[in-house]
């Protein structure tokens, strides 16, 4: 079994569903008051749903989820870095050299962390 749906609970779907049409650079297949969904890749959707209407509720706290965006190198990592401080989002974490290959973080407006990283090419 595979998963195949990633969801984040947010404030605001339709704020947080145009932040990330932003940074995927796609639209959204749905958009509602309450819930907006992704199509991340073929296999794979990213879900909003309003921490208002989530059933059965949940407590959330900033930076509980991470999501988690592999890249093909080094200066794609610095490129995206780039990018999006100059969208203005906020950055937990420059760009460093870690065990598992080359990262930064950053959150989104519900403070859900945003890592890229090019995985370490040691065996």
């Amino acid at each position: 079994m595979q998963p195949t749906y990633i969801l984040l609970v947010v404030n605001d779907p339709l704020a947080s569903a145009a932040f990330y049409e932003s940074i995927l650079g796609t639209t959204p297949v749905e958009a509602q008051k309450t819930f907006a969904l992704f199509h991340m890749n073929p296999t794979t959707m990213l879900g909003l749903w309003s921490k208002h209407t989530i059933e059965p509720p949940v407590t959330v706290a900033p930076g509980s989820a991470e999501l988690c965006f592999a890249l093909e190198s080094a200066e794609a990592v610095d490129a995206c870095h780039e990018t999006w401080k100059a969208q203005d989002l906020p950055i937990l974490q420059t760009p460093v050299e870690a065990d598992f290959g080359y990262t930064f973080t950053a959150a989104d407006p519900d403070g859900h962390r945003l890592r890229t990283f090019c995985p370490s090419q040691r065996g």
